[in-house]
């Protein structure tokens, strides 16, 4: 009998089931989230099983403002299999984003029911290699550096099946997003049409995808309110994440009439860092069209030399808004990228009539008009940019 495409699709349902594992089970609007928190997960395998393979590689889309599951609003992320036993080159230009890094692994998030421990990871950027802004490069990609080879070259581990990259923008309407390819370096046959067998596998993984991926996302997110509740940060650094960055993450919550006031020192040295709003899924929120992220070029420093920032449902009129788009509780997630200290901000909660007397007496106010201006730029901007 043959199987329908409902049935291969069934294990989606387990993403599904993970609502018991968020804050509110119970709630219907969260359910809702979690459809369509599903819907993005399956979208988006479709790409990570039928776009490409390891001897004919591809850039796909990665994490971004479809496909949620918090990706950071400055960074672009784009995927390929490869394979640790062949070789790569990966040419273009750098253009001018902060960080262009390159991380292989031997799995993607999602894409087993167990991730690997270690996941054979390895980890380089154009600063590392000594590539410029706006320099072409080409980069040679392979376990082991081919003898006499001159140009740069980067390791990938033998188990390696995985490659992203990340761009990372601060200015989003001046700087310009690289431009990048992949091609393996071994012969190979022209890409094969798929079997029958082969893509209702490829299906069946697709299907499996939303609830992998769910249940990385909500143990990272539960493990902060396990360790420190609520509206206080922690400092950690990810396995198989950027080796320079340290993220500070916290679960946000705030009641009708009130309002969060972030206050932060701020490093010396500081090429890079932001702060973000995650819903409770651990999706990122629209920053877009609406200010719920705010990087190192389009904060506010105050007179005080510290960064305040104000969570509240209503635009306060302060320049450091943080949009939470209509959620009264979800995540945080900061970023000290390669700075010389990580001070470690902190959460209060106040009244909406008391935020003056949480901020520097000479906060400038923003006007709705004056906000509205600013949200249209940041949209346009972000729309310019390469998001799949």
């Amino acid at each position: 009998m043959t199987t329908s495409l409902l049935d291969l699709l069934a294990p989606l349902q387990g993403a599904i089931d993970r609502i018991g594992e968020t804050w509110r089970p119970d709630d219907p609007a969260l359910r809702a989230d979690l459809y369509r928190q599903t819907m993005a997960s399956l979208s988006y395998a479709y790409f990570m099983y039928f776009h490409a393979d390891a001897e004919h590689p591809d850039w796909a889309p990665l994490w971004n403002p479809v496909y949620t599951l918090q990706p950071n609003p400055d960074d672009i992320y784009v995927q390929s299999p490869i394979r640790g036993d062949l070789s790569y080159r990966i040419s273009g230009n750098r253009g001018t984003c902060r960080i262009l890094s390159f991380t292989s692994q031997a799995a993607l998030s999602g894409t087993r029911d167990e991730m690997p421990r270690p996941n054979g990871h390895n980890e380089v950027d154009c600063d590392d290699l000594g590539i410029a802004p706006g320099e072409n490069f080409e980069i040679l990609f392979s376990a082991e550096r081919p003898a006499g080879h001159t140009g740069l070259w980067a390791p990938i581990a033998r188990e390696a099946r995985g490659l992203y990259t990340r761009y990372r923008m601060y200015d989003w309407e001046n700087e310009v997003d690289p431009v990048l390819s992949i091609e393996c370096l071994e012969p190979a046959a022209p890409k094969p049409r798929l079997t029958p067998e082969e893509i209702i596998a490829r299906i069946g993984e697709m299907a499996r995808f939303p609830a992998r991926k769910t249940g990385l996302y909500f143990g990272m997110q539960n493990a902060v309110m396990e360790r420190v509740g609520w509206n206080v940060f922690e400092p950690i650094r990810m396995p198989g994440a950027l080796v320079k960055q340290t993220y500070w993450p916290a679960n946000f919550q705030f009641g009708d009439g009130e309002a969060l006031v972030i206050t932060s020192d701020l490093p010396e040295r500081r090429p890079y860092w932001n702060i973000q709003l995650n819903d409770p899924l651990f999706n990122a929120l629209d920053y877009v069209t609406r200010q719920s992220s705010l990087n190192g070029h389009q904060a506010h420093v105050g007179s005080d030399g510290r960064f305040h920032a104000v969570i509240a449902l209503e635009d306060p009129g302060v320049p450091n808004w943080l949009d939470p788009c209509g959620y009264r509780e979800g995540g945080i997630y900061g970023r000290w990228y390669d700075c010389d200290r990580e001070p470690l901000p902190t959460i209060t909660r106040v009244k909406l009539a008391d935020i003056a007397a949480h901020l520097p007496a000479d906060t400038p106010r923003i006007t709705p008009v004056a906000r509205a201006e600013t949200l249209r730029r940041r949209a346009l901007a972000c729309q310019r940019r390469r998001r799949w």
